[in-house]
């Protein structure tokens, strides 16, 4: 199953297909090769395409007369238009008008979680994530972003729940197995590792996520891993996607080894990717103020 783990984007209204893209570049920027620290290529510029969809869009609110499906539908895809160029509040407005006019779409319940989660407000994350999963009870991401949110709200034990329902929906792919592990981790890191290496079995040895469950397992250098972001791309912003990626997860290494300012560091590398899609991307910042708050109470301690 190819991945990303980022909520996926649908086919505009009237034929407006909104697509991913972007125009990085995957060479390096003379920095040293191993990403030791270091930002390895420039950050995203948003895609012509985006904006050119969102002229679209406004263009058919102001100009069509709509029924109440097809405007619940505009506002919803222009909510993930927003919500791609990382223009939060603008996506959660029309995320909210959107069911408003038609209470019933999930994957706007999903994207309101998410944001419910990156603001800290758990119980309201973990209402949207419910009306996910009454509407549609097979949505596979929703079993994730409930996961991280109760993660993220310190019920660790019912998000392995939520990870394990997951993973075993799809044991292959390698991004649900690294979620688990770190949700894991937070109740047993020797445990999880124990499970991860487990888990790692069914995973595609050739795999882009594989690599980097063998990072966290001790068969493959840092170095190494930031070496196999650059092979097998297959379009031009998967350099930057991988990097995102390599830097949160690797900060969430660098965490565990108690090495908070290199784990910070990490974080913010992977904030400058400008992903804001990626289920990454959109943590770090959390992530971030998380160390913040532990760095502030060891201060606050006598």
């Amino acid at each position: 199953m190819e991945r990303k783990l980022k909520t996926l984007m649908l086919s505009g209204l009237f034929g407006l297909s909104v697509l991913s893209g972007g125009c990085a570049s995957t060479q390096s920027s003379g920095f040293d090769n191993a990403g030791e620290g270091r930002l390895m290529v420039a950050p995203l510029l948003p895609d012509y395409k985006h904006e050119v969809g969102l002229a679209r869009l406004n263009e058919v609110l102001a100009s069509m007369d709509l029924n109440e499906d097809q405007l619940s539908r505009v506002y919803y895809e222009r909510g993930v238009i927003y919500d791609t160029l990382g223009l939060r509040l603008m996506a959660r407005l029309d995320f909210h008008q959107a069911l408003k006019i038609r209470p019933n779409i999930a994957d706007a319940y999903n994207f309101l979680g998410i944001y419910y989660t990156q603001e800290g407000d758990f119980d309201n994350a973990y209402e949207a994530f419910d009306a996910v999963l009454e509407l549609e009870p097979n949505y596979d991401y929703a079993y994730l972003n409930r996961g991280i949110a109760l993660y993220y709200g310190e019920r660790a034990d019912l998000a392995v729940a939520d990870m394990d329902n997951f993973l075993r929906r799809d044991p292959k792919d390698g991004y649900r197995a690294l979620w688990y592990f770190l949700i894991d981790a937070d109740i047993d890191r020797a445990a999880a590792l124990v499970r991860l290496a487990e888990h790692r079995k069914s995973l595609n040895g050739d795999d882009w996520a594989s690599a980097i469950s063998d990072y966290y397992l001790g068969t493959l250098s840092r170095k190494d891993l930031f070496e196999r972001a650059r092979s097998g791309l297959n379009h031009p912003r998967e350099y930057s996607e991988r990097l995102c990626e390599a830097y949160f997860y690797v900060a969430k290494a660098e965490e565990a080894l108690g090495n908070k300012e290199a784990a910070a560091n990490y974080f913010r590398l992977a904030l400058a990717t400008n992903i804001y899609d990626f289920v990454e991307h959109r943590y770090a910042r959390v992530e971030l103020g998380r160390l913040a708050n532990q760095a502030q109470a060891e201060l606050e301690q006598p």
